[in-house]
C-alpha cells in the first residue's frame, strides 16, 4: 500500500471534514481563481477609421492591453485623414497599483492556505500542543481578511477605470480624424472583461471566507478557552450556593418535624394522666 493510501486509511485526512481545515482548502482554491483571472488577463479592442479619401482609411486598428494595466504605455497609430500623416496616441490611466496589490494578496493567501492545510492534516497534534500555533493562525487570518477587503475594493475601482479607458467610444474621442463629420469612425469590437469581473467576485468571496474562518480559528486559541472558564466559574458558585441553601432547608425541616413529635409526646402523657382520675375514683368506691 502506497503512503498516501496508508495516510487516508489511518484517518489523516479526517481533518478536512472539520470547518477549520475545510475553509482553508476553499481559501486555497478561491485564491488560485482570483490571481489567475486577474494576472493572466490579456484583451484588446478594434477600431476603424473610414476617411473621405479611401486610401487614407484604416479599417482595422487593433489595440491590445494586458495585466498589470499600465494603459498609458499602450500606444497605437491612427490615420489623420490628411494625407499620409499618422497620429500616435496612447490610452489613458494606470491601474497597475491596484491590480498588482490584488494579485500579491491572492498569491500570499494561496501560499499561507496551502501551508496551513498541510499543518492541519499532518501536524494537527503539534498545532494544538500549545497556544502559539493557533494564536499566530488567528492573527494572520484577521490580517488577510482585512487585506482581501482592501485589495478587492481597490481592484474593483481599478477595473472600473480600465473599462472607461478602454471603452471604444472614449478612445475614438482621442482621434483628430474622428472630430471631422466627413470621416466615419466606429468600433469593430469591444474588449471582453468577463474574466476581470470574475476576479473581483472571487476577491470578495475570499474576504467572506477569511472573515468567516476567524471564528473557527479563534476557538482554537487560549482566549476562547479562558473565556469559557470565566463564564463557567460564576455558574458553579451559583449552583453550589443553591445546594447549600437546599441542605439548610432540609435540615431545618427535619429538625422542625422532630420538635413537633417531641411536643406531641407530652400531650399524650397528659391525656393519660387525665384519664387515670376516674379509675382511682372507682377503686375508692
Amino acid at each position: 500500500m502506497d503512503p498516501v493510501s496508508q495516510l487516508a486509511s489511518a484517518g489523516t485526512f479526517r481533518a478536512l471534514k472539520e470547518p477549520l481545515a475545510f475553509l482553508r482548502a476553499l481559501e486555497l482554491l478561491f485564491a488560485i481563481f482570483a490571481f489567475a483571472t486577474c494576472g493572466g488577463y490579456s484583451g484588446g479592442l478594434r477600431l476603424s477609421v473610414d476617411c473621405v479619401n479611401k486610401t487614407e482609411s484604416n479599417l482595422s486598428i487593433d489595440i491590445a492591453f494586458a495585466y498589470p494595466f499600465r494603459l498609458q504605455q499602450v500606444t497605437f497609430e491612427v490615420p489623420t485623414c490628411e494625407g499620409k500623416e499618422r497620429q500616435k496616441l496612447a490610452l489613458t490611466g494606470d491601474s497597475s497599483s491596484s491590480a498588482e496589490f490584488f494579485v500579491t494578496v491572492a498569491v500570499f493567501a494561496f501560499l499561507y492556505s496551502l501551508a496551513a492545510t498541510v499543518v492541519y492534516i499532518f501536524f494537527q497534534n503539534k498545532y494544538r500542543e500549545n497556544n502559539r500555533g493557533p494564536l499566530i493562525d488567528f492573527i494572520v487570518t484577521v490580517v488577510f481578511s482585512f487585506l482581501w477587503l482592501v485589495g478587492s475594493s481597490a481592484w474593483a475601482k481599478g477595473l472600473s477605470d480600465v473599462k472607461v479607458a478602454t471603452d471604444p467610444k472614449e478612445v475614438l474621442l482621442l482621434m483628430s480624424a474622428c472630430k471631422q463629420p466627413s470621416n466615419k469612425c466606429m468600433a469593430v469590437h469591444s474588449p471582453v472583461m468577463s474574466s476581470l469581473n470574475t476576479s473581483v467576485v472571487f476577491g470578495f468571496l475570499n474576504f467572506i471566507l477569511w472573515a468567516g474562518n476567524i471564528w473557527f480559528v479563534f476557538k482554537e486559541t487560549g482566549w476562547h478557552s479562558s473565556g469559557q472558564r470565566y463564564l463557567s466559574d460564576p455558574m458553579e458558585k451559583h449552583s453550589s450556593s443553591y445546594n447549600q441553601g437546599g441542605y439548610n432547608q432540609d435540615s431545618y425541616g427535619s429538625s422542625s418535624g422532630y420538635s413537633q413529635q417531641a411536643s406531641l409526646g407530652p400531650s399524650s402523657d397528659e391525656f393519660g394522666q387525665q384519664s387515670s382520675g376516674p379509675a382511682s375514683f372507682t377503686n375508692q368506691i
